[in-house]
C-alpha cells in the first residue's frame, strides 16, 4: 500500500490501475467510482489507517474493453505495470506508470471510433489574442490557429468538438466560460508561456525556429501548441516522432459557421442528437476510415479559396469519366482502396511503439496495394489527382521487407511469440526448433520410464508453475525409483523430477525465453525500420484519405444526381432546381425542386406561407448547397452559381437554455444579436420567425427592424421566413427586398376541408397562413378548430386591415371591469331547467318553450 500511495500521489485526479498478478486493482475512491461505471464488484482486503481497504479489479486480458468504457465517459486512466522481477528481492515487485490514457490521447484501436476524429485541444488568451491548438494523436495531425475575435475562437472550438480541452489552471476558467460543456482539464499556467512553448516545439521538430511552419508572431497560438505538446509528452512517456509538423489555419480561409448554424444545418449531428439523417450520413460512402475522417473535416471546415475548390471539382469530373470495360474512374479507385487499412492510425501506433503484429500486417497489405491505386490514377489528367498520385510514393521495398518478415497469421500481442515467419531469422529458427521438439522428447521419455518402472499409468507433463514433472499414482509408491525427486504432492498423485528431465527443462525453457527475447528484439528493430520512413508513409496515408473522399464525391454525384457548381467573383446565389440532399434521400415522396436568385439588386427574400409548407426546407437546402460547393462537392441542383461567401448564419427553431437562465426568446434574441454584429455583405443568413417568442406587436416590430437593418445596413444575402404578413410591404419600402411564398391549395372534401402542400416557391406574398388547417392535420380536436374559426372571423371583422391596436404595457394597471350585461330571456329560461330531474315528456315540452322564446 505504501507503493500504491506513492504512485497515486503523482496521479491524484486520475484513475490508477495497479497491476497485481493477473488483475489490475483499484483502491478506495477509485474503486468505488469504477465499480459504479463498470458495474463490477467491490471487495475488501486488509486495513489501512484502521479502515478496510476497498478494492475493485479487472482481469489484465480484458483491459481494452474496460478502458474503452472508462474513456467513453470522460475518465483518464494511469496504468501501473509490474516492471521488476517477481521474487527478485524481499520487497514488493517494482511497479511504474508506463502510460496515461485520457479521452484526448487514446490511440488504441479498441478505444476509438474508426470513422471519427478524436481530438485533444488547448486554448489560451495572450494579450488581446486567442490561441487554439489541436492534435489528433492517433494520426499525428497537429494544427494551430490564432484570432483576436472571441466569436471566431468560440466557433472554431465548437467545430472541433475536442474530446478533451486543456486550459490554464484557474486563469482561463472564467475567460472561457462558454467552453464549460467540453471536458476541460486544467494545466499549470506556466505551461502556456510562449517562450517555453516555442523551445519545446523547436525541440520536437528539431528546427532552429518555427518560421518554416508559418507561426512566427502567433504567440497565443504557440503558447497553446506548446502546452498541448507538453501534456502529450507527460501522458505518453515516449518519443513522438509522428508529430513532425505544425499546420497553421486562419479563420479567414474557411466559411465561419457558429454553433447554432452547425446545429440547425445538421451537418454531422441531427437535432435529435443522432448521427443518422445528416448531411454526413448521406455523403459518407468512403471506403477507408481515413477517408471518412477526412470527409468530416472537409464538411465541417468548408473552404473559401475558389482555386482549391475548383481543383477538387476538376478531380471529381475526371473520376466520373467512364471506361466501357472497367466503369468510371471513381469505381475503379474505390475498388483498389478496399484492401487499404487505416494507415494513419497504424503509423501513429508504430511511432508510439504500441503497434501490434496485426497492425504491421495491415501496413504490409496496404503498401502492397499502392501500385494498384497508382495504376488506376495513371490516366487521370486533373492536377490534384496527379499531385496526390505523386504523394503516394514508392514503398515496394518496405512492403517486401514486411511480407518476408511477418507470419501469415501473427498473434494479437508480440510478447506471445510467433510474429515472424520461419526462415526470416536463423537464430530464431534454431531456438524455436529446440523448444518445439519438446513433445517428441517427452513422449519418448514417458515410454522409457513406463518400461523401466512397470507403471503403465505414469505420465510426463508440464505446467507453468512447477515446470516439467513425472506424475505417478500414490498406489504405485513402492515402484518409485531412487533417482526420482518429489516435486509436488496432490490428493491422489505424486509428481517427481529426474536429473535428465531437469536438464531438458532448463534447456527447453531457456530456449523458449531466448526465442521470445529474440522476437522482441526483432520486433523493435522492425518498428525502427518503419519509423525511418515515417514521414513519406504519413504523406501517402493522407493522400489516400483525400483520394477516398474525391472518389466518394464522384460516386455520390452520380448516385444523387449532383451537378458541378460555378464559383464566381460577383456577389450572387443563383440556384436552378435546388434540392435538400437529406430530405430527398430519406423521403419516400418525390422531392419538389425550387429556384433561388439573390444578387446585388435582390439581397433579402421575405418568405411567407403555411407551416409545413416547406419554408425551413427551402432555406436549409440553400445553405447546404452553398456549404457543399465550398467543400468541393457537387451540389443537388440542376445549376448553381455562387459568388464570394464568408459566413453562414442561421436563426431557426425554438429552444431554451434554462441551465444558463435563458428563455426561448432570450436564446432567439442572443442568436439574432450575434448575426447582426458579425454578418457582412458576403454572408448568407437564414432567419425563421423572428419575434415569435414575445407579444404580437413587440415581435412584429423587432422582425421589421431586423429585416430593415439586414437589407439597408449589412446588405447580406438573407432568406427571411415569417408569418407577419405586414413585413411583405417592405418590398416596396426598401430596395433589395423581394417577396416569395410556398404554395398550398385547399379543397373541400366529404369529411371536411383538406390542405395540400405544393412545396413550390412562387413570387409574391402568401395569401393566408392556413394555420387552422395545419392544426387540424396535427390532430387538434374539431371543437377547438371550430371555436378557433369563430374567433378568427371575429378578429378579422373587428380589426380593419392594417389597423394598429394599442398594446398594454406589462406594468400598466388592468382596465376596470365592465358591468356584466343583463341575461336574455332565453338564458333566464335555461337557468330554470334541471335536465336530470325531467321526464322525457317534460324535456320535450321545455324544448318547445325554448323555441318559442327564441322565436319571440
Amino acid at each position: 500500500m505504501q507503493q500504491y500511495f506513492a504512485i497515486k500521489a503523482q496521479y491524484a485526479n486520475t484513475l490508477l490501475l495497479f497491476r497485481m498478478g493477473d488483475f489490475y486493482e483499484l483502491f478506495f475512491d477509485d474503486a468505488i467510482k469504477v465499480a459504479r461505471i463498470l458495474n463490477i464488484t467491490l471487495t475488501k482486503r486488509g486495513e489501512s489507517a484502521g479502515k478496510p481497504v476497498i478494492m475493485a479489479g479487472i482481469p489484465h486480458h480484458a483491459l481494452d474493453q474496460y478502458l474503452a468504457r472508462l474513456i467513453k465517459v470522460g475518465e483518464s486512466v494511469a496504468i501501473a505495470e509490474q516492471t521488476g522481477e517477481v521474487g527478485a528481492d524481499k520487497g514488493p515487485v517494482k511497479r511504474e506508470v508506463i502510460r496515461v490514457i485520457t479521452p484526448g490521447t487514446a490511440t488504441d484501436e479498441a478505444l476509438l471510433d474508426a470513422r471519427a476524429q478524436n481530438l485533444l485541444a488547448a486554448m489560451c488568451r495572450h494579450k488581446e489574442a486567442y490561441g487554439l491548438a489541436w492534435l489528433e494523436l492517433s494520426t499525428g495531425r497537429f494544427s494551430v490557429l490564432q484570432t483576436v475575435a472571441e466569436a471566431e475562437a468560440k466557433a472554431e472550438l465548437q467545430r472541433l468538438n475536442p474530446s478533451e480541452l486543456l486550459l490554464a489552471d484557474q486563469a482561463d476558467q472564467a475567460t472561457f466560460s462558454w467552453a464549460r460543456d467540453l471536458p476541460c482539464h486544467p494545466r499549470p499556467v506556466w505551461h502556456f508561456d510562449p517562450d517555453t512553448a516555442q523551445r519545446l516545439l523547436q525541440a520536437q521538430f528539431q528546427t532552429h525556429d518555427l518560421r518554416g511552419f508559418g507561426v512566427e508572431g502567433l504567440h497565443a497560438g504557440i503558447a497553446a501548441a506548446g502546452a498541448l505538446l507538453q501534456y502529450v509528452q507527460d501522458t505518453q512517456r515516449t518519443a513522438l516522432p509522428h508529430i513532425n509538423s505544425l499546420r497553421v489555419e486562419s479563420p479567414g480561409d474557411a466559411l465561419i459557421l457558429d454553433a447554432a448554424t452547425r446545429r440547425n444545418l445538421e451537418i454531422d449531428r441531427a437535432l435529435s442528437g443522432q448521427h443518422d439523417f445528416t448531411l454526413l450520413s448521406v455523403l459518407d460512402r468512403c471506403v477507408t476510415s481515413m477517408g471518412a475522417r477526412a470527409l468530416h473535416r472537409w464538411l465541417t471546415r468548408p473552404l473559401r479559396s475558389h482555386a482549391q475548390l475548383n481543383a477538387r471539382f476538376d478531380a471529381i469530373d475526371g473520376l466520373q469519366l467512364s471506361d466501357p470495360i472497367h466503369g468510371s474512374g471513381a469505381d475503379q479507385l474505390r475498388t483498389s482502396l478496399q484492401d487499404i487499412f487505416d494507415l494513419e492510425r497504424i503509423l501513429s501506433r508504430v511511432a508510439l511503439r504500441s503497434a501490434r503484429p496485426r497492425d504491421l500486417l495491415g501496413l504490409s497489405a496496404s503498401l502492397a496495394q499502392l501500385p494498384a491505386v497508382a495504376a488506376v490514377l495513371a490516366p487521370q489528367e486533373p492536377l490534384l489527382l496527379r499531385q496526390l498520385t505523386a504523394q503516394l510514393g514508392d514503398h515496394r521495398p518496405l512492403a517486401a521487407d514486411l511480407a518476408s518478415a511477418l507470419a501469415d497469421e501473427p498473434p494479437v500481442l508480440a510478447k506471445d511469440g510467433g510474429v515472424f515467419r520461419p526462415g526470416f531469422d536463423a537464430t530464431l529458427d534454431e531456438l524455436r526448433e529446440l523448444s518445439e521438439n519438446a513433445d517428441g522428447f517427452l513422449t519418448a521419455l514417458e515410454a522409457r520410464e513406463r518400461a523401466r518402472t512397470g507403471i503403465e499409468t505414469l505420465k510426463v507433463g508440464y505446467n507453468r508453475v512447477h515446470g516439467y514433472y513425472i506424475e505417478v499414482g500414490k498406489t504405485h509408491a513402492s515402484k518409485i525409483p531412487a533417482d526420482y525427486s518429489r516435486r509436488q504432492t496432490l490428493t491422489h498423485y505424486e509428481r517427481y523430477i529426474t536429473e535428465e528431465l531437469k536438464r531438458f527443462e532448463d534447456q527447453v525453457l531457456s530456449a523458449r525465453d531466448r526465442a521470445l527475447a529474440r522476437e522482441k528484439q526483432l520486433y523493435e528493430d522492425l518498428l525502427t525500420h518503419i519509423n525511418q520512413q515515417l514521414q513519406p508513409l504519413q504523406q501517402a496515408a493522407r493522400a489516400l484519405a483525400e483520394l477516398d473522399v474525391l472518389a466518394c464525391f464522384a460516386a455520390r454525384a452520380q448516385a444523387l444526381n449532383l451537378s458541378r457548381p460555378e464559383l464566381v467573383d460577383e456577389p450572387c446565389i443563383d440556384i436552378i432546381a435546388g434540392r435538400h440532399p437529406v430530405v430527398e434521400s430519406t423521403s419516400s415522396k418525390p422531392f419538389v425542386p425550387n429556384d433561388l436568385s439573390l444578387n446585388d439588386e435582390r439581397r433579402l427574400l421575405i418568405i411567407t406561407g403555411p407551416n409545413m409548407g416547406g419554408k425551413s426546407t427551402y432555406m436549409r437546402q440553400t445553405a447546404l448547397i452553398v456549404l457543399l460547393a465550398h467543400t468541393g462537392c457537387f451540389v443537388p441542383a440542376e445549376r448553381a452559381r455562387i459568388g464570394p461567401i464568408d459566413r453562414i448564419f442561421t436563426r431557426i427553431g425554438a429552444s431554451d437554455d434554462l441551465a444558463s437562465g435563458q428563455s426561448t426568446f432570450m436564446v432567439e434574441m442572443t442568436e439574432t444579436a450575434n448575426i447582426l454584429h458579425n454578418a457582412t455583405a458576403n454572408s448568407l443568413i437564414l432567419m425563421d420567425e423572428i419575434g415569435r417568442g414575445t407579444s404580437t406587436y413587440d415581435g412584429l416590430s423587432l422582425a421589421r427592424a431586423v429585416a430593415e437593418h439586414l437589407a439597408s445596413k449589412i446588405k447580406a444575402f438573407c432568406l427571411f421566413a415569417t408569418h407577419y404578413f405586414e413585413l411583405t410591404a417592405l418590398q416596396s419600402a426598401l430596395p433589395g427586398i423581394a417577396n416569395a411564398h410556398l404554395d398550398a391549395a385547399e379543397y373541400r372534401a366529404a369529411d371536411g376541408d383538406k390542405l395540400v402542400f405544393l412545396h413550390q416557391v412562387k413570387a409574391g406574398p402568401a395569401s393566408r397562413s392556413f394555420g387552422l388547417q395545419v392544426a387540424a392535420l396535427a390532430g387538434v380536436p374539431q371543437p377547438v378548430i371550430r371555436a378557433a374559426r369563430k374567433h378568427l372571423a371575429a378578429l378579422e371583422s373587428n380589426t380593419p386591415s392594417g389597423a394598429q391596436q394599442s398594446q398594454l404595457s406589462l406594468f400598466d394597471a388592468a382596465p376596470a371591469a365592465a358591468a356584466p350585461p343583463e341575461p336574455s330571456a332565453l338564458v333566464a329560461l335555461l337557468d330554470t331547467l334541471d335536465p336530470d330531474a325531467m321526464t322525457p315528456r317534460e324535456a320535450l315540452d321545455a324544448l318547445y318553450r325554448l323555441k318559442a322564446v327564441e322565436a319571440a
